[in-house]
């Protein structure tokens, strides 16, 4: 059978469908298009006969909600809406807690400017002892760095990231994202640099794979308007699914990850 076909009669993966779009649980591992995968969702789809366009991509590391449209003016009038910054994301990430003293605030900002470093990879725009953190009276973090000290000599990228922490214990954080821009690897830099790496990320963990793990980044919520639909709201959530909770199941609270997620509240 066809690993599309496959993936479409699986419980929870597809999030929600009309005639002019789709929304995708993407397991990790499969990436949403390019021909640098072996497989892909856009061709694997296209093997059965089903046109998928993306509106937007997620990593292959990455599970969770990608959107897809159906026809191409669906795709362009979405694809606007992402480039105007009117989708609302929100992610969830899983980060260690042990080894860094004081942790991280119960909310807060990451306003770093990323840029592309040696071998393509992605870096941010200044040196890493620059960075300036701090905790208002509320509690909430920020880190940046001072304008004068981001990077002259490359083309750097403004990058803000907002989170707020929905779980904490002494080996493990569960945060939910909302990244404002949408750079390449935006989460994934971000969190590494303010020294709290997303658990299992091989762009900083090179032993993830060998170890079994999965990157812990998956992508919930999306919000987008439609306008072929009068104008609704669309709003979905794509559940995560065992192997993201893995790291910590044994762990959780009472009520597991729906009473852990049921204090999610937009920042």
């Amino acid at each position: 059978m066809n690993e599309w076909t496959q993936i479409r009669d699986r419980a929870g993966s597809i999030v929600r469908e009309d005639a002019a779009f789709l929304v995708v649980n993407k397991p990790a591992g499969i990436s949403v298009m390019g021909e640098r995968h072996e497989s892909d969702l856009v061709r694997m789809a296209d093997e059965v006969g089903e046109t998928l366009i993306p509106c937007h991509r997620i990593d292959k590391v990455t599970s969770g909600a990608v959107l897809f449209a159906k026809e191409q003016r669906i795709q362009s009038e979405v694809t606007r809406q992402f480039n105007k910054r009117t989708v609302d994301k929100a992610y969830l990430a899983l980060v260690p807690t042990a080894g860094r003293p004081g942790g991280l605030p119960a909310s807060g900002t990451i306003d770093l400017s990323l840029s592309v470093g040696r071998k393509n990879r992605v870096r941010v725009g200044a040196q890493r002892e620059d960075i300036e953190a701090e905790v208002s009276a509320t509690g909430r973090g920020c880190w940046r760095v001072p304008e004068e000290k981001v990077f002259t000599h490359v083309k750097t990228y403004p990058s803000i990231t907002h989170f707020s922490r929905l779980w904490a214990d002494e080996q493990h954080t569960l945060l939910a994202i909302e990244p404002v821009t949408g750079r390449r690897h935006q989460i994934r830099v971000h969190l590494a640099w303010i020294g709290f790496p997303i658990v299992g990320d091989p762009l900083f963990d090179r032993q993830a794979a060998e170890r079994g793990e999965r990157t812990a980044l998956h992508s919930w919520r999306l919000a987008f308007d439609a306008s072929w639909a009068d104008g609704e709201r669309v709003a979905v959530a794509a559940e995560p699914g065992a192997d993201f909770w893995a790291p910590v199941a044994d762990r959780l609270p009472a009520g597991g990850p729906a009473a852990v997620l049921a204090g999610y509240a937009s920042t």
